[in-house]
């Protein structure tokens, strides 16, 4: 099948090598001509700009997006949306908000596009392992597309499936990441109080490994967490500084609009955004107030 790739990151850049081993033909654009010019010696075809992407592909075309949620999404569709044909389909392979997808479906379809959000999971692995793929729109359309999904899943029949309407994909990906903000926490929590305990002087790198095999909370997570161990038991190269990239805190909102309970989730981007901060006011007057009323000794800032 012959389609477009727009954004290279890394990621992007891995799904286009996957693409062409399965022996599709790619056109890429990115903003950068330094990421073109690299995928065009892995194979793909280069384009200068958005215009010139389209005209390199014969209709029906398909463009899958890969670039930040937000603005640049944003410009990014508004952009192929005047550049595309009738019965194009438009692809939105990044985080987006699922409630913007919604929207930019129904702004594709006035413009006789066929719109696709489809929620990627799989990161700097996908190329080797392959990428879990959350599908929302038209079912018509998913069919039209299934040659790619099925090359980019980790099987034709594993990894990737159509959720339901328009949203729905990037919808089911931002509770798949609000899940992966409570995994991560939880093991952060348990192994920093392994680490911690006196008398014991417990190997964490050890525990993460033998925990790989046989264990209830063996998973791919805590295989990525034993290599990071193995390499630097005390992870000296890091700063406590976590991002978030706006799925978690989407989660939380969901769950508060359907009067649902999430508080692992809920807790979990709460320590994130802790963690973002060089100086929390709010435990410097929890300090102020324990002096106050105790006399408590204080910790004075350097």
């Amino acid at each position: 099948m012959n389609l477009a790739m727009v954004g290279l990151g890394k990621m992007g850049n891995n799904m286009v090598l996957r693409l062409l081993r399965g022996g599709h033909q790619v056109v890429v654009f990115d903003l950068n001509p330094d990421n073109v010019a690299a995928a065009e010696k892995t194979g793909a075809k280069g384009a200068s700009s958005l215009s010139d992407l389209v005209s390199k592909l014969a209709p029906p075309r398909v463009v899958w997006v890969m670039v930040p949620a937000g603005k640049p999404t944003e410009e990014t569709l508004g952009a192929l949306r005047g550049l595309l044909s009738k019965d194009d389909v438009l692809i939105d392979g990044g985080n987006s908000y699922y409630r913007d997808s919604e929207r930019h479906a129904g702004e594709a379809a006035e413009a006789g596009i066929h719109f696709l959000d489809v929620g990627t999971s799989g990161g700097v692995w996908g190329l080797k392992e392959g990428y879990a793929m959350m599908v929302g729109g038209e079912a018509a359309t998913v069919e039209t597309v299934r040659p790619v999904f099925e090359t980019l899943a980790p099987a034709p029949d594993q990894g990737w499936g159509h959720m339901g309407p328009s949203g729905s994909g990037h919808y089911v990906k931002m509770v798949h990441n609000g899940i992966e903000y409570g995994l991560m926490q939880a093991y952060a929590e348990g192994f920093e109080l392994l680490k911690a305990k006196p008398g014991y002087h417990l190997k964490i790198d050890q525990i993460a490994e033998l925990w790989r095999y046989g264990s209830v909370v063996r998973s791919w997570l805590l295989d990525l967490t034993a290599q990071a161990l193995k390499e630097d038991p005390e992870l000296h190269h890091l700063d406590d500084y976590v991002s978030d990239s706006g799925e978690g805190r989407w989660t939380v909102q969901d769950s508060l609009e359907q009067g649902l309970p999430a508080p692992v989730i809920a807790l979990s981007v709460q320590m994130r955004l802790r963690s973002q901060q060089e100086s929390s006011f709010a435990g410097k007057l929890l300090s102020a107030m324990r002096h106050a009323f105790g006399g408590h000794a204080v910790k004075e800032a350097k």
